[in-house]
């Protein structure tokens, strides 16, 4: 998968605050007193934020494996 260009402000955030902001836009989301654009502009948030959290659930797959395969090999050796 190619690497996704995430705003900095995102790549400090945590995955809980990326959560608590997803929740936020869509609540205003589901209400109906929203104008289009704002929906609009609101949905290329949801897509960063979830591109951004994507991105860092791939990084900890990555890091268990090279921690998995670590722990094996040792496992190995005895």
């Amino acid at each position: 998968m190619k690497n996704e260009n995430i705003p900095a402000f995102l790549k400090s955030k945590s995955l809980k605050e990326l959560r608590e902001e997803i929740d936020q836009i869509l609540t205003k989301l589901e209400r109906n007193d929203i104008d289009l654009n704002s929906s609009f502009q609101d949905y290329q948030k949801l897509i960063e934020l979830n591109k951004r959290i994507n991105q860092m659930f791939r990084e900890k797959v990555k890091e268990i494996s090279k921690d998995k395969k670590i722990l094996n090999d040792k496992k190995k050796i005895k």
